[in-house]
């Protein structure tokens, strides 16, 4: 909407002055009305400044034509200016200093009459006189008395009477019906713009100018224009072992401007992985971001299954979605293999060994590798590779063990007994799967060591006295033997009178033998007496004893004992 100010002047006050035709005494108007301030409520007024009806009377012939063809509406609009507007409004110190004793100012507010509520205040001054065909200066002062700008304001000066005008400063637009058009463009809050004008009268009289206004006043609102921006990022592990939690790290950030609410973070877990609490689908509420705020959380996963697991969150908020980056974890998990190795038999004292080999054949690290291994009791045992040997037990601390790597340990058994003897292997590691064992068993056997001994009592014997050969038999080896038989011969010189031992014997001619030993065990022995009496002199007599077993199978072992039988 425009709005137009129109100013109507009084001869004497805004816009009239005095014409005078010589250097003579300058003719004075009629003194200022003092009746104040009354504002036209229209749009547009326009009226030309003249006397009040008695001056106009009293004036010149010119005078009273001009005061002829004034507007009807011309009440008192003018009062001598001090240094500030009615109500209060302040020209500044340059309208101040403008007003010189030759000047004489009038003023309004437009359109209360209040410069407190008014739109413009107007400063006009003008000579209190002037001479005819000489040239002469006024000025004209707008302020914007409002907080908002006013946009296209417009100043028109249209003469009344004889005068013509021109604009000095800045350069006015004539029209064709002489008035000055000043575009002055857009007046800023509290902005004052000064207008410099140049009149000159044709004739004696008074002359005077009327002072129009337009404007388009404008309301302005300011909306904050924002644009947030929400930027997920993600880090998480790139592999973590099956049994151990995958922990994810979530920042999101308001990278925009202005504030951000109903902030939803989502994540969907592929199959194989699960939240503590079970589950796949995980949303977390953030609340409000300000611009350049950030806020951060985690979330733990326990992995399910070994493979490779892609995971990318989302962001929403206010209609608006994002992706987070994509972080890819590796689940692994070791997976032991263990084996023993030990010979088939062996004998008593004789040292058993047992080869434990333990392989890690899964794709992650077996962490804290213990290897323990059981056997019987009373068994000496020696471990190898620092194994520690407790009664029945030997262990082993191999640390880790990385994807395919393989580790051998030994254990020696020392059996002092014929047996089957068993070493039970077990491994386990942190992550890997339920313990596993491995077996292995030798059979211990002893060997008979038969030893056959012969003495005799008396030697040398007269002819017709006797004399006991006693004969040993001794297993010297680690296990039994059996069915062992013992056969005496006597020579010529000899006979026999009696017999004893461990088993019967039975004389035939000059044979004793004795009843076979089912079985003797390792360290007994078996004691035969057989007595016989020196029938002949003989100086070099052999007692002869062989002795058969089953370890010694068809090839007996003789043993002779010489005597000396003296006449």
């Amino acid at each position: 909407m425009t709005r137009r100010i129109s100013i109507a002047l009084p001869l004497l006050a805004l816009a009239g002055v005095a014409v005078v035709a010589g250097c003579g005494t300058q003719q004075r108007g009629a003194e200022q009305s003092k009746s104040g301030y009354s504002w036209p409520m229209t749009n547009t007024t326009t009226a030309w400044g003249g006397e009040s009806s008695t001056a106009a009377a009293t004036g010149s012939a010119a005078g009273r034509e001009a005061a002829r063809g004034a507007p009807v509406r011309q009440e008192a609009l003018s009062r001598e200016l001090t240094d500030e507007f009615p109500g209060g409004m302040d020209m500044g110190d340059a309208a101040g200093k403008a007003r010189s004793s030759a000047m004489r100012w009038t003023s309004m507010a437009y359109p209360t009459g209040d410069a407190k509520t008014s739109v413009l205040g107007i400063d006009k001054g003008m000579p209190g006189e002037v001479r005819v065909n000489q040239a002469f200066d006024y000025e004209l002062k707008i302020k914007n008395l409002t907080k908002n700008t006013l946009q296209n304001v417009i100043l028109t000066e249209a003469p009344s009477g004889n005068i013509k005008l021109s604009g000095l400063s800045p350069q006015g637009r004539a029209d064709a019906n002489g008035a000055l058009n000043w575009a002055l463009g857009n007046l800023a809050p509290g902005e004052t713009k000064t207008v410099r004008a140049s009149g000159m009268a044709g004739a004696e009289g008074q002359v005077g100018t009327c002072t129009s206004i337009t404007y388009n006043p404008q309301l302005c609102s300011v909306v904050p224009v924002v644009s947030p921006k929400l930027v997920l990022t993600k880090a998480g592990p790139a592999e973590v072992s099956k049994c151990d939690e995958a922990v994810y790290n979530y920042e999101v950030k308001n990278t925009g401007t202005g504030t951000v609410c109903g902030i939803k973070i989502k994540q969907n877990l592929p199959e194989g992985l699960l939240t503590a609490s079970g589950e796949r689908m995980v949303s977390k509420d953030i609340g409000c971001l300000n611009a350049g705020q950030s806020k951060t959380f985690k979330m733990s996963v326990n992995p399910q299954r070994t493979g490779t697991f892609d995971l990318m969150a989302s962001a929403e908020a206010d209609g608006m979605s994002v992706n987070s980056n994509r972080v890819t974890t590796v689940v692994r998990e070791p997976v032991l293999r263990i084996t023993q190795n030990c010979v088939d038999t062996q004998f008593i004292n004789r040292p058993v060994k047992f080869e434990i080999t333990v392989t890690n054949t899964g794709d992650g690290a077996a962490r804290e590798v213990v290897i323990e291994d059981s056997f019987p009791s009373g068994v000496e045992a020696v471990a190898s590779d620092r194994g520690r040997i407790s009664p029945g037990k030997a262990t082993w601390s191999i640390g880790t063990l990385q994807p395919r790597e393989s580790r051998t340990v030994t254990l020696s058994l020392s059996p002092k007994t014929a047996g089957n003897f068993a070493s039970q292997a077990t491994v386990r590691g942190v992550c890997a799967a339920t313990p596993v064992s491995a077996s292995c068993a030798t059979s211990v056997t002893g060997i008979p060591a038969i030893l056959l001994e012969v003495v005799d009592t008396n030697d040398p014997i007269e002819v017709g006295d006797t004399t006991t050969y006693v004969i040993t038999v001794t297993n010297q080896g680690s296990a039994p033997d059996t069915d062992i038989r013992i056969v005496c011969t006597l020579e010529a010189s000899q006979e026999y009178v009696s017999s004893t031992g461990a088993t019967t014997s039975n004389v035939r001619g000059r044979q004793v033998a004795f009843d076979p030993i089912r079985s003797l065990a390792a360290k007994q022995k078996a004691t035969y007496r057989v007595v016989v009496r020196g029938t002949a002199e003989d100086r070099d007599v052999r007692f002869k004893v062989s002795m058969t077993s089953s370890n010694l199978g068809n090839r007996p072992v003789e043993e002779t004992e010489a005597t000396n039988i003296y006449q």
